[in-house]
């Protein structure tokens, strides 16, 4: 798809978005201007992907579940819109490759640590597969935590409801020197655990925003 046309869905869901629910963000400012940049945020819903993504004035790429969408036509729409769709029985390194090709070509991507939505609107530990990704395409992780698309729109549920929603972006995380001590598992693990670590602390700043 075309940068109009993206821009214009990305406009769109962004103004639907602030008079619907309330939508906002915070920290925006850490989200790098340019070069491969990594955003792991929780999932909680399938109204994440373009709530993120109209929070972010960059275009981007969006790892996501290959058989969330088995109509044909839907799904050329949505990979001409940067998913990726990824199996998530196994490492697809298909999928990871072509997260990898694009963060070092300098293009910002977005993972969803815990694999899959929540049940019931908790954080769900995170998989190792981030760290596959960091470990080869050596980009930083900015932690992000999506607020209010839980009550929105929650697993099993058909029906939009109108809730706010405040997607917190944190500071950036690098993990270079991290190689030093962990290798191979043990540092995707770690990469893992202390994204989903950062995106916890991030889950209060967010609910201490949220409009009543």
């Amino acid at each position: 798809m075309s940068a109009l046309g993206y821009g214009i869905l990305w406009l769109l869901f962004r103004v639907v978005g602030q008079i619907f629910l309330r939508y906002r963000t915070i920290g925006a400012e850490h989200i790098p201007p340019k070069g491969g940049v990594l955003l792991a945020a929780n999932h909680a819903s399938y109204a994440d992907i373009p709530l993120l993504g109209c929070g972010v004035a960059r275009r981007l790429a969006f790892l996501g579940r290959s058989n969330l969408f088995p109509n044909p036509v839907l799904k050329w729409m949505l990979r001409s819109l940067g998913w990726i769709p990824l199996k998530t029985e196994r490492l697809d390194r298909q999928a990871f490759g072509e997260a990898i090709k694009l963060l070092k070509a300098g293009k910002p991507v977005v993972i969803f640590p815990e694999g899959t939505r929540t049940p019931n609107g908790k954080l769900q530990p995170g998989k190792p597969g981030i760290g596959v990704i960091v470990a080869e395409a050596e980009c930083q992780v900015v932690p992000v935590y999506i607020g209010g698309t839980y009550k929105v729109l929650p697993m099993g549920s058909s029906r939009i409801r109108l809730h706010p929603v405040v997607v917190t972006f944190g500071e950036p995380i690098s993990f270079s020197e991290d190689t030093q001590t962990y290798q191979g598992k043990a540092f995707y693990e770690h990469v893992s655990r202390t994204v989903m670590a950062r995106i916890a602390e991030l889950s209060h700043v967010g609910q201490s925003a949220t409009p009543v």
